[in-house]
């Protein structure tokens, strides 16, 4: 399949040997007039539209959350299957393709623009078979080095990278009024393939007699395929779905994309963290559970919860709901620390679960902050507004999503030198009450410049 960019330009001649310029056809299916702020466009033809490109994209990113969070899971049952790696070598193998996605996402965002959303959405779908067909090898191979196994957790990164391109491609298709709800859904649709893999593949890989890891790879190839084929027969391209590195330039420049950022390492952050780190958690620190049974639960209640965070900002705006998830998530991690001085697993599943539906709501609500701040403090000029919330959202998907190692490995840290996790806990509650102080003082606080409207 050939990428296009965009219109070309080609050279002509016509009878009269005069050389001029036309626009050149462009492969595959793109809209070149697209306005969905104008009621009358949304209500005709806008919405069915934006709905047909809404589903196979939230089909393709939940998908690469699948394949970004099969490590996750895998590494429960290593020990089981021959594989002689240590505690923080198993977190390891976790944090590494959050590491690498988070990456990635910042060159994901640009791809949309460069080469089509629907065309984007073919090619990143694809490139979910590498992870997939490389795990599915080397399950098989308990002997193999650890920096080897690493390289191959890495590939799974490529699946993080999804979530910007599909937020930053969905983006573009909806109102400001629809967007909070629009984003959450889909951003929604690709969390819950965290608790999709965290479910399926303890069944999958012990399905007959046996331990059979590779499966947990294999499960997922036909699927990849299936989505390739949908967003190439379904989605279209936008040409107004522009955005340059000038732009990016630009929306970097402004302090409000580094504080979202930041915020988004709380939200977002705290969910694939603790969505990658869960399984393992519980195996180390409860070894009599069954991990299959409960570990997918955080990252499912997570995931259900962010489309109503979104809704819920669309009505009294995210900064409040954002503050009150804070609020919510800094009370989990207490009780967390409570239940592990108690030794009562009930009481830990209970204060993480609490903690996932704060993060996930506050994933939403987050999200929902960004087109708002921008439209208000870019007056007279929406279009450079879109332009530059677009690039906030990719370099705050990019940057939040660092969670997902940081938190890893701050598991492993604690562990390795206190021989607890509550350090660890410790930590990221602090942290979330700076990042409370943050949100209200930039968004909330009387006499601030934003304080009077429902960013």
């Amino acid at each position: 399949m050939t990428l296009e960019a965009g219109p070309k330009v080609v050279t002509h001649r016509d009878r009269t040997g005069a050389v001029g310029t036309v626009e050149a056809p462009r492969r595959g299916r793109w809209i070149d007039v697209w306005d969905p702020e104008d009621a009358g466009f949304w209500a005709t033809k806008g919405r069915a539209v934006a709905r047909r490109n809404l589903w196979p994209s939230i089909f393709a990113e939940f998908l690469g959350f699948s394949v970004w969070q099969l490590w996750s899971i895998v590494v429960v049952s290593m020990p089981k299957a021959g594989f002689t790696y240590t505690t923080d070598q198993l977190f390891w193998l976790v944090a590494l393709p959050s590491l690498v996605g988070a990456t990635l996402r910042l060159p994901y965002t640009f791809a949309v623009p460069r080469f089509g959303g629907r065309n984007w959405t073919v090619v990143s779908a694809m490139m979910l078979l590498i992870p997939t067909i490389g795990l599915s090898y080397f399950m098989t191979q308990p002997d193999t080095a650890f920096w080897v196994m690493a390289l191959v957790a890495a590939t799974a990164g490529v699946g993080g990278g999804n979530f910007a391109s599909s937020m930053t491609n969905i983006s573009f298709f909806y109102p400001e009024k629809e967007k909070g709800f629009a984003l959450g859904i889909n951003a929604a649709g690709g969390n819950l393939g965290v608790a999709v893999v965290q479910l399926l593949v303890p069944i999958v890989i012990v399905a007959g007699a046996g331990l059979t890891l590779n499966r947990a790879g294999l499960l997922w190839i036909p699927l990849i395929l299936l989505a390739a084929v949908l967003a190439w027969k379904v989605m279209a391209n936008l040409s107004v779905a522009t955005s340059s590195f000038r732009t990016s330039i630009a929306a970097a420049k402004r302090p409000h994309t580094w504080i979202i950022s930041f915020l988004y390492i709380g939200t977002f952050g705290s969910f694939i963290g603790f969505g990658a780190a869960f399984p393992l958690l519980i195996k180390t620190t409860f070894p009599e559970i069954t991990v299959a049974h409960i570990a997918f639960l955080g990252a499912l209640v997570g995931s259900v919860a962010r489309p109503f965070g979104g809704k819920l900002s669309d009505r009294v705006g995210g900064a409040w709901v954002t503050v009150c998830s804070f609020v919510v998530m800094g009370l989990g991690i207490l009780a967390a620390i409570v239940s592990l001085n108690a030794d009562s697993f009930a009481a830990f599943l209970i204060s993480f679960l609490v903690l996932f539906v704060a993060s996930g709501a506050a994933n939403g609500s987050t999200y929902r902050m960004i087109p708002a701040v921008f439209r208000l403090t870019t007056p007279g000029d929406p279009g450079r507004a879109r332009r530059e919330a677009a690039a906030c959202i990719g370099i705050a998907s990019a940057v939040g999503a660092y969670g997902g190692f940081l938190v890893p490995r701050g598991f492993a840290m604690s562990t390795s030198h206190f021989g607890s996790l509550i350090p660890a806990l410790y930590v990221f509650c602090g942290f979330y009450v700076l990042c409370l102080a943050v949100t209200y003082f930039a968004y909330l606080r009387k006499g601030g410049p934003l304080s009077q409207e429902r960013v």
